[in-house]
């Protein structure tokens, strides 16, 4: 459906979101490969985090809850309620060495 000039189409910007555009929409990527949608309203990604890019899967939604990784490059590892660091052997319950 060509975009109608009486009519223009509409788009909504969600901030740390995708970008909703009122469908069909045709949308063409930066590697030229051209994908059509024929719902009556479109969530493109614009995280690029979207295993099924260009379309939005809330992949933005999974990776804003995370917790940052520090400087290390390992996950932030969380500290047991007594204190031990979980899995490193100081375990102040007697558990198995």
């Amino acid at each position: 459906m060509p975009n109608n000039p009486e009519r223009p189409r509409r788009i909504h910007l969600e901030r740390n979101g995708p970008m909703l555009v009122e469908g069909p929409v045709t949308v063409t990527g930066d590697d030229g490969v051209t994908v059509t949608s024929e719902r009556f309203m479109v969530a493109v990604c614009t995280c690029r985090r979207s295993r099924a890019y260009p379309w939005c899967d809330t992949s933005h939604r999974r990776r804003a809850s995370e917790p940052p990784v520090p400087s290390t490059g390992r996950p932030a590892t969380a500290l047991r309620a007594d204190g031990a660091h979980p899995g490193r052997g100081d375990d102040k319950a007697g558990g198995p060495e």
